[in-house]
């Protein structure tokens, strides 16, 4: 009996590690494909070609650029704080993949099925700042210290705005959990009904991702690419790969709660898989990611930290008490 107990969670734990493993690899090659798209998209906004060289139309090179980093030394400052300074990407890249064992990919198709969902996401990027300020912190120089406490100081001003869309989510809905946020949908999304909102919590995820044109943390003219200056190798790979993650995830997020995650947005479309939806509506999001950085400037700091506390936390604010009061008044949700 004790060994078959034995045989039977060893086999769980292979289950466990496959489901992982399943999840985890195939975003692994989206991250490095993401930023073969970003060089190819900005270039040809640019008029020039992009990657081409390494394999046919440059499909090669991001193993490439992932070699190169494989292969350099890891460089650690003299003064810097070794283990903190080795810690901090491990991280910010550790977060970046853990978030995705609460997101649905169809109906029922889940790691983890759990009815926090939008708290769970929500903590975990409320958690990635910590690498960046370790970051800055360990590693004993001005420019990467200063990156960090702008990020620190950034993410935080957007996440409570950020906290109160989620809110009017969850007003409309009943339920923290995204399986359910995206079967309310079913006959109209929320990018349509919540049409403000639902820019407001875009540009919020710009900033909070630390993505052009709200990049302040690692302003290249100002602080030599901030919290990561004195980063190399594949401690260097590990920021750049959980940056390209949280696109990822927040992307996905954002489809989940305004775009009706996997479903068509006509019913007689629903004869095509619900996987299919999903990853579509990912991709545009992430081509916006990318266009928006081709062709907005930078903001300068103050400018970001006024349009966080001065315009998006009262417009979100009063959207919290606008959806409440009309739910409240007429007694039903704004969706169904």
């Amino acid at each position: 009996m004790l060994s078959r107990m034995h045989l039977f969670s060893d086999w769980q734990i292979l289950e466990l590690v496959f489901k992982f493993l399943l999840l985890i690899v195939p975003l692994l090659i989206a991250v490095a494909y993401v930023t073969l798209a970003e060089r190819k998209i900005m270039g040809a906004i640019q008029r020039r070609k992009g990657p081409n060289v390494v394999g046919t139309f440059g499909l090669l090179q991001p193993l490439a650029d992932g070699l190169k980093l494989f292969v350099k030394e890891t460089v650690i400052p003299a003064n810097a704080n070794t283990y903190l300074f080795i810690l901090a990407p491990m991280l910010t890249f550790i977060l970046s993949l853990i978030g995705w064992v609460a997101i649905p990919f169809t109906n029922g198709s889940c790691y983890t099925d759990i009815n926090l969902g939008i708290l769970y996401l929500f903590a975990i990027s409320s958690l990635g700042v910590y690498g960046i300020v370790i970051a800055g912190w360990a590693s004993n120089s001005k420019y990467a210290f200063m990156g960090a406490l702008r990020s620190a100081a950034q993410m935080i001003s957007y996440e409570i705005s950020i906290g109160f869309i989620l809110i009017n989510i969850i007003l409309c809905v009943g339920s923290l959990n995204l399986s359910l946020i995206v079967e309310s949908q079913k006959d109209v999304w929320f990018c349509f009904t919540l049409f403000p909102i639902f820019l407001m919590f875009y540009i919020s995820i710009l900033a909070e991702t630390n993505r052009h044109p709200f990049d302040l943390p690692e302003a290249e003219a100002e602080l030599v690419a901030g919290y990561n200056v004195e980063y190399s190798s594949m401690a260097f790979a590990l920021f750049f790969l959980g940056e390209y993650s949280n696109m990822i995830i927040m992307s996905t997020f954002c489809t989940l709660l305004f775009l009706g995650g996997w479903l068509p947005l006509f019913n007689f479309l629903s004869f095509i898989p619900g996987i299919f939806w999903l990853a579509s509506k990912i991709i545009f999001f992430l081509i916006l990611f990318i266009w928006i950085r081709a062709a907005f400037p930078r903001y300068r700091y103050d400018q970001l930290m006024r349009l966080g506390w001065k315009v998006y936390l009262p417009l979100s604010l009063s959207a919290v008490f606008l959806c409440s009061g009309l739910i409240a008044t007429f007694g039903l949700f704004i969706t169904w």
